[in-house]
């Protein structure tokens, strides 16, 4: 199918009123999609159910979160305009309410095509950013591609660089015995440098690594992240001991010195 229009939508709405009753679907990762289109929220909950997820569906921001601590979704799909506060408030607020959310993982789904939205969107602590109108199948692929992204193991030693530690089994970052918020993007991203300290990287080396689909991604989303970690992690932002830029080439990590 291709992207989103009224004749799609009425299609897909003559096939879902055929679906055959669905048996237990308990075991079926949750999506919330918040989206007020009521038009794009059935053909987003038919795609996304036909491919195996169960869908909770809002048309305002109003008691997203509180369902998502009492049920703990398995992504979030957030429309930027919507009543009751914009998605990326409610983004914000997700990824500050500490261990219980913060890292599960955010997707937009919205018309606002501009780059400077896609950037705050990624700042805010998104996985990923769509924009409409979009074709139902790289909606599924992209989701799909996000929650692989975050739940592929990673090894699972602990590393240690000064004051700040990585645990890779608990999926926890502490700095100077604090523990500090991260998504689980970034936790990926951070690791993935903290093993090869002192290496250099590009940022398409990371988005490979990192992302791994990285045909809805770009390199400036690196710069995004880097600078987002360095704001969490580094004494000093500005002159990062640790996440260090080199000009022409990409970021390494690097060991504090003793």
């Amino acid at each position: 199918m291709g992207a989103i229009n009224r004749t799609s939508l009425s299609l897909v709405e003559a096939k879902t009123d055929k679906l055959p009753a669905e048996g237990s679907t308990n075991d079926k990762p949750k999506i919330f999609v918040v989206e007020d289109d009521a038009d794009i929220a059935r053909l987003v909950r038919h795609h996304l159910e036909a491919a195996g997820y169960r869908v909770r569906s809002y048309a305002s921001t109003n008691m997203v979160m509180a369902d998502a601590l009492n049920e703990r979704p398995a992504l979030l799909l957030l429309d930027i305009m919507v009543p009751g506060g914009d998605g990326f408030e409610l983004c914000r607020q997700i990824r500050q309410s500490g261990q219980a959310l913060s890292g599960t993982p955010i997707v937009f789904l919205t018309a606002r095509t501009g780059e400077s939205d896609r950037i705050r969107g990624l700042e805010t602590g998104a996985d990923d950013y769509i924009t409409k109108p979009f074709s139902p199948r790289e909606l599924i692929a992209r989701v799909k591609a996000v929650l692989r992204r975050c739940e592929t193991p990673l090894s699972p030693a602990v590393i240690r660089a000064g004051d700040l530690e990585i645990d890779a089994l608990a999926m926890t970052l502490t700095v100077r015995g604090a523990a500090i918020t991260v998504t689980a993007t970034e936790f990926r991203l951070l690791h993935y440098l903290a093993q090869h300290t002192g290496r250099v990287f590009t940022r398409d080396q990371i988005l490979d690594a990192v992302w791994r689909e990285t045909t809805f991604v770009s390199p400036r989303s690196v710069d995004v992240y880097v600078r987002k970690l360095r704001a969490k992690i580094e004494a000093d932002p500005e002159h990062p001991k640790l996440l260090k830029t080199v000009r022409g080439a990409g970021y390494r990590f690097e060991m504090p010195k003793k």
